[in-house]
């Protein structure tokens, strides 16, 4: 079973969308579990402290590292060979490649950072790996958290419907998407290309190749230059 364990300070968004559609199925079949750990179980004092100012000076609060630490050590066996993954916006940019790779490890763990962020010594202590979702700031790793493990469960053997499903779509070759129709053939005027309605599934391939392209080209020229670099 592939397992995930998250630490967050609010286990209440957990499972959340993961408990529904193909993620939700496959949770109740135990394909893949998920276990959520409350740091400020192990917070400071009579409130449960878990955040401090920063040293130096600055705005907000930092995550405290034997806070984390402490929650971690409690839960995780040292050899236990899963990942350990903090959202952070400045983490390695998550990739279809990134996903495919974890959802072929045994699960993961992560990390949900609040506040300004995490006290660095924790990072490098417990070998916590950044990784971020996108270039924007969000109120902390939960919304991250959910995204990596939803692209992750899809991959898992037997969670969506088809075994090719996962292997012609964006970002899995670098390229994005063709487009897709389906019924009614003709709608407000709009009609499905011929190609597609030709059953000629050679010529149909390269439509959509060459459609994956073009959208490609125009959308993501980053990815673009990636595929032209030798």
């Amino acid at each position: 079973m592939w397992a995930a364990t998250v630490f967050t300070l609010y286990p209440e968004m957990f499972p959340g969308p993961l408990g529904l559609s193909m993620a939700g199925t496959a949770l109740e079949r135990r394909t893949w579990s998920l276990e959520t750990k409350n740091i400020r179980e192990h917070g400071l004092g009579r409130h449960r402290a878990v955040d401090d100012t920063p040293a130096g000076g600055g705005p907000g609060m930092v995550l405290r590292a034997d806070v984390l630490a402490a929650s971690v050590d409690a839960t995780l066996d040292p050899s236990d060979p899963r990942p350990r993954l903090l959202m952070s916006p400045r983490g390695a940019p998550l990739t279809q490649k990134m996903v495919r790779a974890l959802s072929e490890r045994t699960g993961v763990v992560i990390v949900c950072g609040r506040f300004e962020g995490v006290d660095e010594r924790v990072i490098a202590g417990r070998g916590l790996e950044e990784v971020s979702i996108g270039d924007y700031v969000l109120s902390g790793g939960e919304m991250a958290a959910l995204t990596l493990l939803d692209a992750c469960v899809r991959l898992l053997p037997g969670v969506m419907g088809k075994g090719e499903s996962g292997v012609d779509e964006s970002f899995e070759n670098d390229l994005l998407e063709y487009p897709h129709y389906t019924r009614p053939r003709d709608w407000e005027g709009r009609k499905i290309p011929d190609v597609l309605m030709s059953g000629d599934h050679a010529r149909i391939a390269r439509w959509r190749r060459e459609q994956a392209e073009k959208l490609t080209r125009e959308r993501r020229p980053d990815l673009w230059r990636k595929l032209e670099e030798p």
